[in-house]
């Protein structure tokens, strides 16, 4: 059965997810560093890891198996759970896939470097309606996909 991984730190679109999880009536494990406000339903487990750097994301991988749904703004936590046959999506609603994570994970040493150089200031940009928008239809289509799979 699909479970749903949510890298919780800084996701903006959790609320998003736990509403198309109740939908489609699918686990979802939210992983955190410390305790986070999560709603109450028997479909929602909130899993706090140890402090050290990292624990999230390992204990992520740890756990998702093919079929299984990464959510994520990590690239190099979304590459390690692609390698694992998880679907994965990042919060503007770009999934990441064997055919894109290469070039998701060189992009993102190209923006830390120029930022380390000083080229570049400043974050990626905040969500908007349409990133939601983007991220709720992709979400769906992996979904609708897994299930014709057998997965759900």
């Amino acid at each position: 059965m699909t479970k749903i991984f949510i890298d919780a730190d800084g996701c903006p679109v959790k609320d998003e997810v736990y509403k198309v999880a109740e939908r489609y009536k699918l686990l979802v494990d939210v992983v955190a560093n410390q305790s986070l406000h999560i709603p109450t339903h028997h479909l929602f487990k909130m899993i706090v890891v140890s402090g050290n750097f990292d624990a999230a994301d390992d204990w992520i991988v740890d756990n998702c198996k093919p079929g299984d749904v990464v959510i994520t703004g990590d690239i190099l936590l979304a590459d390690r759970c692609v390698k694992k046959s998880a679907k994965v999506l990042g919060h503007k609603g770009v999934e990441f896939t064997e055919d894109n994570i290469g070039t998701a994970v060189a992009n993102r040493e190209l923006m830390q470097n120029l930022r380390h150089m000083g080229e570049i200031k400043g974050g990626p940009a905040p969500m908007d309606k349409k990133a939601k928008s983007q991220f709720l239809g992709t979400l769906d289509r992996i979904l609708q996909s897994l299930k014709k799979e057998g997965y759900l």
